[in-house]
């Protein structure tokens, strides 16, 4: 059977949800029923629906990524470094995916005091 290449409601549903779980675009593309990246892609570009249904697939994702951090913090059986490893990768990610809720905080904060000097040239008399 070929790689879909026509749009169909029910394929796109089936990458969000995968998406939306935690799989990579890539490892759902591996799936001959699935289609190609390439066709993802245009389907993107293309499909003003699926391009919603996706950005909302990806933002879940990262919500998935970081319940995923409790559990391998928790598992026992993983040695220390490939659980860190693990754990800062799907940090990073949650962090690029949903920076508002999962990014690094920024402190903006200004302070100090400004002097303005001002000479009889740039003085105006009324």
């Amino acid at each position: 059977m070929p790689r879909p290449v026509e749009f169909y409601q029910s394929i796109a549903d089936n990458i969000c949800e995968k998406l939306a779980s935690g799989k990579s675009l890539s490892w759902i593309c591996e799936d001959a029923s699935m289609p190609s990246r390439k066709t993802v892609y245009q389907w993107l570009q293309n499909i003003e629906e699926f391009r919603n249904d996706y950005a909302q697939a990806r933002e879940d994702q990262a919500d998935t990524f970081v319940d995923e951090i409790i559990d391998i913090a928790d598992d026992t059986a993983l040695d220390a470094n490939q659980a860190r490893l693990r754990i800062d990768a799907r940090k990073w990610v949650a962090g690029k995916m949903k920076p508002k809720k999962y990014g690094e905080k920024i402190d903006h904060a200004v302070s100090g005091a400004v002097t303005v000097n001002i000479t009889s040239e740039d003085a105006t008399v009324l």
